[in-house]
């Protein structure tokens, strides 16, 4: 799975209420480290909630999972 992929599947289920939010964060970390990567740029028009309190709550989540998480 590439980055792009698996960015696509994070946004997927932030749309659907965090359904499977952990698999995807996991396929995410994967392919962040299948390619090197440290952090994953995520575009924040694409979130639900996209204030300060909701990008920092994605931040501190991803981040417990081992996935740095930068808003473009």
């Amino acid at each position: 799975m590439t980055i792009e992929q698996a960015l696509e599947a994070v946004y997927a289920s932030l749309d659907n209420d965090n359904e499977n939010i952990d698999e995807c964060i996991d396929a995410l970390k994967s392919a962040l480290k299948t390619n090197g990567a440290a952090s994953i740029t995520v575009d924040p028009t694409r979130l639900p909630q996209n204030n300060r309190q909701g990008r920092k709550m994605m931040q501190s989540y991803f981040k417990r999972r081992g996935v740095t998480v930068v808003f473009a």
